[in-house]
């Protein structure tokens, strides 16, 4: 852990700016093993229920509508619970803060955001994974830029949020690159703030996923905008929930029916881009068919793996990665998985789509 803080980054401040008043005091000073002890009865390994009981509900992220219109194309039948909110949630933080406010039973994230809940003492667990094989983000530049390669990030404003899939993308890529943190400066926004702060200049290079590419550079590519593809791969698209969730049975139950309902709709849209480039991409977001085409052609093929052990052993590199920045302190991953779910995914898809 360097002894100096990364340049630009108050880490208790940043902190607070991501969790906002709903985090509360208790969870920026205590340490992971906080909300563990508050509740005598830690994480369930009750079996899970092979029935959902009638009446349970759940409230599900479904960033963007994504989920949502994966089942109603993919038409897979009615869930076997109730949804009484699909919520609009996203990003990591505002995740997190929709897990402690009770509005929220289960989010669809990126790997990061479980080690951030965990550094601020929130318990959650992951009881899905999806992996992926390609980059799902890129680097833009601001508008005039100079800025080719990541080897040119050294010395510059880098757009960094701690509790997102873009920050562990951006620390990873200055790692292979060989430029220490305190080389560059990094600017604590969250991802939502990205495009803003590259067109007034507040920083000179954000990472942006590959969805979000094609829009930028619309707006800013004649005006000297470009992208730096790297190869770097943020791994693991997954599932998670409250402990208080899942030491529901009743919920639970639901968490575990809606897995394969989860996978099925991530296969729907990759065999069928044409569907969801015309439904998803140009109906709700606007995008024109070539820039739809654009994104699902980098795609990632979904692999729902039997085991989570690949997945465990990329969850610590990542959380050892931040220690090594100081961002939050070293633990061991294992906690964060609820091996309970472990398979359900993989058991709903066929063969081609497990490895």
């Amino acid at each position: 852990m360097p002894s100096s803080p990364v340049p630009g980054v108050d880490r208790r401040l940043f902190l607070t700016s991501l969790l906002g008043a709903a985090a509360g005091v208790t969870g920026l000073s205590g340490c992971a093993g906080s909300s563990v002890a508050a509740d005598a009865k830690g994480a369930s390994t009750a079996p899970l229920a092979d029935k959902v009981p009638a009446g349970t509900s759940l409230k599900i992220s479904s960033y963007l509508g994504t989920q949502q219109l994966q089942l109603k194309l993919g038409t897979f039948g009615e869930l076997p619970f109730k949804v009484s909110n699909w919520a609009n949630i996203g990003a990591g933080p505002d995740v997190i803060n929709a897990f402690r406010a009770g509005s929220l039973d289960v989010a669809n994230n990126a790997g990061i955001p479980p080690i951030q809940a965990h550094y601020q003492g929130y318990d959650a667990k992951i009881v899905a994974i999806n992996v992926t094989r390609k980059p799902n983000y890129l680097f833009a530049t601001e508008p005039g830029s100079d800025i080719r390669s990541v080897a040119e990030f050294k010395g510059r404003k880098l757009a960094f949020s701690q509790g997102q899939a873009q920050g562990v993308v951006l620390l990873r890529a200055l790692k292979e690159a060989g430029i220490p943190y305190d080389d560059v400066e990094l600017v604590p926004l969250t991802s939502n703030q990205f495009f803003t702060a590259l067109q007034s200049g507040q920083v000179d290079i954000a990472p942006l996923a590959n969805s979000q590419a094609p829009a930028y550079l619309q707006q800013y590519g004649s005006k000297g905008a470009r992208t730096i593809e790297t190869d770097v791969v943020d791994l693991l698209n997954l599932l998670w929930a409250p402990v208080s969730v899942l030491n529901d049975s009743a919920k639970a139950a639901a968490v575990a029916a809606y897995i394969p309902y989860w996978a099925k709709g991530q296969v729907w849209a990759y065999e069928n881009p044409d569907s969801w480039n015309e439904e998803f991409y140009v109906k709700t977001q606007n995008l024109t068919l070539p820039q739809a085409q654009a994104i699902t052609q980098l795609a990632n093929k979904p692999l729902f793996p039997p085991s989570w052990d690949e997945a465990i052993a990329w969850e610590q590199e990542t959380a050892d990665l931040l220690a090594e920045g100081g961002f939050v302190k070293k633990f061991d991953v294992g906690s964060l998985f609820d091996h309970r779910f472990e398979g359900i995914a993989a058991k709903s898809v066929t063969a081609e789509y497990r490895r």
